[in-house]
């Protein structure tokens, strides 16, 4: 096995970002047109955004968490990387993990509902945790 296997969902993920942040503007410049709102620097952070209905903030929402939590797997991959690992199960796991953040996303920016977004985000903390237990037994 490659190494351009554990980097592959780092790619994807990535990419998946890019898609978020796109769809994010597509949403945001319309309402903001919509509601009349322009920039303006001098304003409390958040509160022009906050007059957007809550279907367009959500993708800004995820945008968001896709720039935190993230951040880690992104660490712990290219550590794994660099170490040369070659496991299937992390393989299979960072697949994993891209999959439920995507989901995360979609539940996110779609209808929000919480008990589900919160579900995936939950099982993608699992699948980093087994990424990062990993990343150690390879390290010491």
């Amino acid at each position: 096995m490659q190494s351009t296997h554990l980097i592959q969902p780092v790619v994807i993920l990535v990419l998946w970002s890019m898609i978020m942040w796109l769809w994010m503007y597509a949403t945001r410049l319309p309402a903001m047109k919509a509601a009349k709102i322009k920039p303006d620097s001098n304003a409390p952070q958040g509160h022009q955004m906050s007059q957007l209905p809550a279907h367009v903030r959500w993708k800004a929402d995820n945008y968001n968490h896709l720039m935190e939590q993230p951040t880690l797997f992104y660490a712990v991959m290219m550590s794994l990387a660099l170490m040369g690992t070659q496991s299937t199960v992390v393989v299979y796991t960072a697949w994993a993990y891209v999959a439920l953040r995507i989901i995360h996303s979609l539940i996110q920016a779609l209808g929000n509902k919480i008990i589900f977004r919160f579900t995936a985000f939950f099982l993608s903390n699992i699948a980093l945790f087994i990424l990062t237990v990993n990343a150690v037994m390879h390290a010491f």
